[in-house]
């Protein structure tokens, strides 16, 4: 329970050490799990669970539960077992919408469509190879074109690696500057009202 309520919660409203440990882990899970929400999207045309279908419904939802967010978790940890649970439920949904933003967000940005993706992924491999092989060419013989050949895989392998690690990094960035403003709005807001108007001990 600790660690839902310290992944959930945030680092401004949990009580316990989750945020004051490093959590790598977390960081990769949820980009593989967005970029598996956005592949199955790319493939499919159709957002699974309504991952990457982020209308305007979602966006005032995010809205109201972003700006709710501090009003929301100030007495959780007075409140009983049902009414933490149900703050953790509406925390739950809150990193649904997020997921699903950052998939709505990097969809439209992949130009290549998914039919055309095989054309295009052999067209760059030829490509890079026959680059390569040219800048070897005037080596002469066998071995300039397998230098080439060899040089061009390696440059294909190290774009594949970089692309597959930005569609790992690029959504944990997006939760981290999500979360990052939610703390400061947070931290506001106790500040501000919190504390001036309802009497209670953090």
């Amino acid at each position: 329970m600790d660690y839902a309520e310290g992944l959930f919660l945030g680092r401004y409203w949990s009580d316990t050490d989750f945020e004051n440990r490093r959590h790598v882990e977390l960081f990769l899970l949820y980009g593989f799990l967005t970029t598996l929400f956005l592949v199955l999207y790319y493939w499919t045309g159709r957002p699974l669970i309504g991952v990457g279908s982020f209308g305007l419904f979602a966006t005032i939802m995010l809205v109201l539960l972003s700006l709710a967010n501090p009003f929301l978790c100030f007495k959780y940890y007075g409140m009983p077992v049902w009414g933490k649970a149900g703050i953790l439920l509406v925390k739950v949904y809150k990193a649904y919408l997020v997921m699903s933003l950052t998939v709505s967000l990097i969809l439209p940005r992949l130009t290549v469509q998914s039919n055309g993706l095989k054309d295009f992924l052999i067209d760059y491999l030829n490509t890079t190879l026959e680059k390569y092989t040219e800048k070897f060419a005037s080596g002469g013989g066998s071995f300039s074109t397998v230098m080439g050949v060899l040089t061009g895989g390696i440059h294909v392998v190290i774009v594949v690696v970089l692309v597959l690690a930005a569609f790992v990094i690029i959504p944990g960035l997006v939760v981290i500057l999500y979360k990052v403003a939610q703390y400061f709005y947070d931290f506001l807001v106790d500040r501000l009202v919190l504390r001036k108007f309802f009497r209670y001990k953090r």
